[in-house]
Order: C-alpha cells, then sequence, then structure tokens
C-alpha cells in the first residue's frame, strides 16, 4: 500500500489516485436483466403452444380418466409457466435497478472524496 510507512493507505491516497477503485461494471447486471427478459420472452408462446398440441386429443375418448387428467396437467403447467414469467419480468426490474443505483452510489462517494483529494493533491493536511 501506499501513502503512509508501513503500508498503511490515506483516504486522500484513494481519491487522489485511485478513481477507478471506487467504480464498478454494470454489465454484469444489465446481462443477467438480459438473460431474464430472454427468459420470459422465451416462455410467451409456451401456453398456446400446449392449447395447440392438446386440440382436439379429448375429442371421443368417451370420458378416459387419464386424458381428462391430462387437461388439469395442463392447466398445472400453463399457471407454472405464466409464474416464472412474472418472475424473469421482476428479476429483469430488480436486476437493471442494482445497476442505476450503483452508479448513482459511484457518483456520490466520487463527489464526497473530492475535497479530501483536493487537500491530497495541494499538499496541505
Amino acid at each position: 500500500m501506499t501513502g503512509q510507512p508501513g503500508g498503511r493507505q490515506r483516504l486522500s491516497d484513494l481519491a487522489g489516485g485511485g478513481g477507478d477503485v471506487l467504480k464498478h461494471s454494470d454489465g454484469a447486471w444489465l446481462r443477467a436483466a438480459g438473460g431474464a427478459e430472454g427468459m420470459c420472452t422465451h416462455l410467451g408462446p409456451v401456453k398456446s403452444e400446449l392449447e395447440t398440441a392438446h386440440e382436439g386429443l379429448l375429442a371421443g375418448t368417451g370420458g378416459l380418466t387419464a386424458l381428462a387428467e391430462l387437461g388439469a396437467v395442463r392447466e398445472s403447467w400453463t399457471r407454472r409457466f405464466e409464474a416464472a414469467r412474472g418472475e424473469c419480468r421482476a428479476l429483469a426490474g430488480k436486476l437493471r435497478a442494482v445497476a442505476r443505483a450503483q452508479g448513482e452510489t459511484d457518483e456520490t462517494v466520487k463527489s464526497a472524496f473530492a475535497p479530501v483529494a483536493s487537500v491530497g493533491r495541494d499538499g496541505a493536511r
């Protein structure tokens, strides 16, 4: 560490020469949000695909119990897919909010260090 003998570092050292140290990258958060949105989009047509796949399946079966239960299973999967889409939408929004909040925090911290940085550059103590 720099700044002080014995490896001790001063806040002015961080503020003056380490502006990039306090900066984060929102790339990972935004990629994760995009992945969640992609999952939501991918799940979108599932309900209609299930309906299409089951069209006419129960017609003419004469009340076979297994086929009647298939409708209940299909409805269960439809609810699950819709719940997953809702979770993905909510998660994408939350991930984007984290990226925004971290950017705002970076600016707040940077401006809080500005007085310390100017003291460190001027050589005053």
